[in-house]
């Protein structure tokens, strides 16, 4: 959609005015930020020129896919809004870079570290079991035919620190092993003398996609919510980090190395 407004030379606040809209609704509705309303595609499309039934219906066909309910839809009670546009955007990557300074990244945790630090976070309630559930299914996004590419820098110190009993810590470090074979998934330890690094911000997530024109995402959660950051400047930021924190961290076989030495520590 945004290819078709700029080839068609007109605004976003034009574009807005004709749904009606804001300016912002546009830009959201073509970076995937929000639904598309089939009866707003319409009448973009028409906007833009784009009057013949068969140029028209892979963009209708494609708004109505978008609207059927998804997988987390069931969910909505145990989740905070703000975190399911960060689903969907996982599910449409086709790489994810993180860096996790406290815990183990949420598409490598295992069932029982999950439990250990919804519980310490005190969220020991009668909907853990569902809000676990949310990311166990999040964690089939690594197992499809059209996987991202997982790319995940540890720092040390969520890997030494105890979530739940040892045993628990001990088969999480075997799982990270374990999705370390997969081949779209690549994990490093930051180690402790790294020193001083570049990720003082704290933890966050770059999200890649296949289109050209979606620009990179980073995604950033805080304790009241979430922040999603696209403009060119601040992911560059971003990425210049991940690369600087990539450089420093442990390559794979020598994480691997050290991921089996911190099981026996446990």
């Amino acid at each position: 959609m945004r290819r078709l407004r700029e080839a068609a030379a007109i605004t976003r606040e034009a574009a807005g005015y004709e749904i009606p809209s804001s300016e912002s609704k546009i830009s959201r509705l073509e970076l995937g930020r929000v639904g598309f309303k089939l009866r707003d595609v319409e009448d973009l499309l028409t906007l833009y020129g784009v009057v013949e039934e068969s140029h028209r219906e892979p963009f209708l066909s494609m708004a109505k896919a978008a609207n059927a309910p998804t997988w987390w839809h069931g969910y909505h009670d145990v989740m905070p809004s703000w975190f399911a546009g960060y689903i969907g955007l996982e599910e449409s990557a086709t790489l994810i870079r993180s860096y996790e300074v406290q815990y183990i990244p949420g598409l490598l945790q295992t069932a029982d570290y999950m439990r250990a630090v919804m519980r310490g976070r005190g969220m020991y309630d009668a909907d853990m079991e569902r809000r676990m559930a949310i990311r166990l299914e999040r964690q089939k996004v690594l197992l499809r035919d059209d996987a991202p590419r997982l790319w995940a820098v540890i720092d040390e110190a969520a890997l030494r620190r105890p979530v739940g009993s040892p045993d628990i810590m001990r088969r999480q470090l075997a799982f990270l092993l374990e999705m370390m074979d997969r081949s779209n998934v690549t994990v490093q330890v930051l180690p402790f003398q790294s020193g001083a690094h570049a990720a003082e911000a704290g933890a966050f997530t770059i999200l890649r996609f296949a289109e050209n024109d979606l620009p990179d995402v980073v995604y950033l959660e805080h304790l009241a919510g979430a922040l999603y950051l696209d403009k060119r400047d601040d992911v560059d930021v971003y990425l210049q980090v991940i690369e600087r924190i990539s450089v420093d961290a442990l390559p794979p076989a020598l994480t691997a190395e050290a991921l089996a030495k911190l099981i026996k520590d446990f």
